[in-house]
């Protein structure tokens, strides 16, 4: 399940960026609509009773290269979007598509202008903010047996690290709705995700009918900075441990990305003990 490199909309040449994006819109409706693989669509209130993983990251961060405003903004948008995801249950043989359950973003429904990612650089953009929410979700998968069938990354090196570095904390990028975040069910039995926030946190529960029999820790290595000609890169190698429960012995020890991600914050916040010559 190595994550490869994706070349994203934002490295397209920006003459042709609407028309590639309209384009990609259309394909993925074309593909979906012909596909024959079914998609959850049923939203529960009953929680499922057993908790597989539970997530939280901080929506709102601060920093000497963040506008307030934005991040003010994302909140909006993460919260709008989390109220279209949570309760879904996805039965087994069933995927879950991050754009097929949210639907289209724009100004009507109430989201708000926010960081996106374009030709490599941050900008503003409506409904900006919600790899994170995507990101969160994909941390929950990870923790499980379950599927990853469509990944897409970007830099997670947006924003200089607050505190103890998380693998995975960033990284997970969707646009409407040909970058998608999907995973299957590929078990004998519902699954189901709750996602809520408070004033400055996004939460996440993945839950089960029954627990399973294995859980998983995500391990970075090797992590440090470095300059290539006049841009500095995160780079670092992060793997997934399977564990039997029962044993707590490693089953197995997956590379899942060989990260090289462009740094996009202030070069200046890069700890000088972490880069590497």
């Amino acid at each position: 399940m190595l994550f490869k490199k994706n070349k994203n909309f934002c490295d397209i040449n920006p003459f042709f960026y609407s028309i590639s994006m309209y384009k990609g819109i259309l394909l993925r409706k074309i593909k979906d609509l012909l596909s024959k693989e079914k998609f959850a669509k049923v939203r529960e209130e009953k929680k499922l009773p057993n908790v597989v993983y539970e997530y939280s990251s901080t929506i709102i961060k601060e920093g000497k290269e963040i506008d307030p405003k934005t991040q003010e903004n994302k909140a909006v948008n993460i919260r709008l979007a989390s109220s279209k995801i949570t309760g879904i249950v996805i039965h087994p043989g069933e995927i879950f598509s991050f754009w097929r359950t949210i639907g289209t973003v724009n100004k009507r429904k109430g989201y708000k202008e926010g960081r996106v990612i374009r030709q490599n650089k941050l900008i503003t953009g409506t409904g900006g903010g919600l790899c994170n929410l995507a990101n969160t979700i994909n941390n929950l998968i990870l923790h499980s047996t379950l599927e990853i069938v469509e990944f897409h990354k970007h830099s997670d090196a947006l924003a200089s690290d607050i505190g103890h570095r998380v693998p995975m904390a960033n990284g997970t990028s969707v646009s409407y709705n040909y970058i998608d975040y999907r995973f299957k069910n590929n078990t004998d039995q519902d699954v189901q995700l709750l996602l809520w926030c408070d004033e400055s946190k996004l939460y996440g529960e993945l839950r089960s009918e029954y627990e399973f029999p294995y859980s998983y820790e995500i391990v970075e290595e090797d992590h440090h900075f470095q300059k290539e000609g006049d841009k500095y890169y995160r780079v670092s190698k992060i793997y997934r441990n399977t564990i039997q429960k029962s044993t707590k012995k490693i089953l197995n020890k997956e590379l899942i990305w060989d990260n090289h991600s462009m740094v996009m914050f202030d070069y200046n916040l890069i700890p000088k003990e972490e880069i590497r010559v």
